[in-house]
């Protein structure tokens, strides 16, 4: 039987205080006697050991409060988004099922609409894929996001063009399909649970400012350091491309100054919250609040409310 409890999903571009505000709405439900536990939408913060770049929540950070999906990949691996579909809606399920509130919480977008919307992943050809994947080794991501701009400018614009795995997908489901990548998108008009989506939007001077210093603090904090004490294991292409870990590993082989790496990476961040504030935007149920506003948890408590089903008295803000 379908839980009467939605999902809540929090979502936004980097920066905007998003895990904090799932700690906060967690420990107000917990303050009245409903439990609540996160799960991570942060393809980044899978990964074990990568944790400065990707502003993980140390355990001590979370509250007491139950992460799911945190740290269940090596670095060397490659996370694939059905796999994360699959692994997210059972841990969300087993939630509902303890009677907790789950709480999705994270930036990457295509993670976070393939558990929340109908979506199923098209199939894969693997002379396709090896193909696609050795142009990439051999000519590096620019090539195939100029490939793709002319086949699916849609899904070129949207992936943009550093994300070498995505843009191997994306070529590789066109390739197979005769269709846009964008066709086997999720259908955001067709929930897969009942959902209460809070978005959480900045000023885009105050966001830039907060932005450009949360890189800087990842340099103080020693990202440098984390991504020397990686490589030994192996940094697989997502790892080893992710923002923040490419100008890191860049840095310690000579290629960049860390001045030239610290605004490498800060404006790969920019530029990435653009996206995701394009399509988070698409969302239209979705609850926006200021990130900054001092009533957060009231207003996502006000929202979380107006979809419970009556009877869920413990809901009210």
């Amino acid at each position: 039987m379908e839980s009467s409890t939605p999902i809540v999903a929090i979502v936004g571009a980097t920066g905007t205080g998003k895990s904090e505000l799932a700690l906060d709405l967690a420990e107000s439900l917990l303050a009245e006697g409903r439990a609540a536990e996160v799960v991570n939408a942060d393809a980044m913060q899978l990964y074990r050991g990568m944790d400065i770049g990707t502003a993980k929540l140390r355990p001590d950070e979370r509250r007491g409060i139950p992460h799911h999906l945190l740290d269940v990949l090596e670095p060397r691996e490659e996370a694939s988004v059905a796999a994360y579909q699959e692994q997210a809606r059972a841990a969300i399920d087993d939630i509902l099922n303890r009677g907790a509130t789950p709480i999705l919480v994270g930036g990457s977008g295509l993670y976070v609409s393939s558990v929340l919307y109908h979506f199923r992943f098209p199939g894969t050809d693997p002379a396709v894929r090896e193909r696609l994947e050795g142009e990439l080794l051999a000519n590096g991501p620019g090539m195939l996001h100029r490939k793709l701009q002319a086949v699916d400018p849609v899904a070129a614009e949207a992936i943009g063009p550093r994300n070498g795995r995505r843009l191997v997908r994306a070529l590789e489901v066109v390739t197979i399909t005769g269709e846009p990548f964008g066709a086997g998108l999720p259908d955001e008009s067709e929930l897969w649970r009942p959902t209460v989506t809070i978005g959480l939007r900045s000023d885009r001077a105050a966001l830039i400012e907060r932005l450009d210093a949360r890189v800087a603090g990842m340099w103080r904090d020693g990202l440098v350091d984390e991504v020397a004490a990686l490589r030994p294991a192996g940094l697989g292409i997502t790892a080893a491309r992710a923002i923040g870990y490419a100008q890191a590993g860049a840095q310690l082989d000579g290629i960049l100054t860390e001045s030239q790496a610290i605004e490498q990476a800060a404006s790969f961040t920019r530029r990435y919250a653009r996206r995701q504030v394009g399509w988070f935007g698409r969302y239209t149920a979705t609850q926006w609040i200021s990130s900054d506003s001092p009533e957060r948890v009231a207003l996502a408590r006000a929202a979380l409310a107006s979809k419970a089903r009556p009877g869920d008295d413990n809901l009210s803000p």
